[in-house]
């Protein structure tokens, strides 16, 4: 019986379990279409289109990452609010919400590690997502999840370690849902 060679196993090993973690794109093209999806959610529609639209672009070039992924779904779901057709509407938030639930489905241990801007993309996702379940209107059924997400990312032991800018997001959605520091409801 002839030896396994090991060290090329090892590199294919170590390549295998870095492979879901390495599709961060890279922030000259990420923090534009960041900045714009964030000026979307403030309300500026004119930045809606470009947000859509760059991580549409990223997310093809790495369909491997969650996080481009989420990005993507919730801008899609945010063109709901730009069109006054029913139809339209309930298209935009069902595209963007089967986006969102890919994102999670997505979701590995590996993912613990950081990602874009260095926030652990497990709840870089988790939270892009709580943040559009709990937007959408009560018909869609989502608030439950949404809250879930949300106090999964408040009681995750990876939070202390993301940037404080992410904390700071994650403390304003945690008001904005009404909901105590530890992601359970207030009493």
């Amino acid at each position: 019986m002839r030896p396994l060679p090991l060290i090329p196993l090892a590199c294919a090993a170590m390549l295998a379990a870095t492979a879901c973690c390495a599709e961060a794109a890279p922030d000259a093209q990420f923090v534009p279409a960041f900045q714009s999806f964030l000026r979307a959610s403030e309300g500026q529609d004119a930045a809606l289109a470009s947000a859509l639209a760059g991580f549409e672009a990223l997310s093809r070039a790495e369909p491997a990452s969650p996080v481009l992924l989420a990005y993507r779904g919730a801008a899609t779901a945010m063109q709901a609010r730009s069109t006054y057709l029913p139809w339209r509407k309930m298209a935009y938030a069902e595209d963007g919400l089967a986006l969102l639930d890919k994102a999670l489905a997505m979701l590995q241990p590996a993912h613990d590690a950081p990602g874009q801007q260095q926030v652990p993309a497990v709840l870089d996702v988790k939270l892009v997502a709580a943040n559009t379940f709990l937007a959408l209107p009560a018909m869609m059924n989502r608030r439950d999840r949404g809250v879930k997400l949300l106090g999964e990312v408040a009681r995750s032991p990876l939070l202390p370690s993301a940037p404080p800018a992410f904390q700071e997001t994650v403390r304003k959605a945690l008001d904005k849902a009404r909901l105590a520091p530890d992601g359970r409801p207030r009493t």
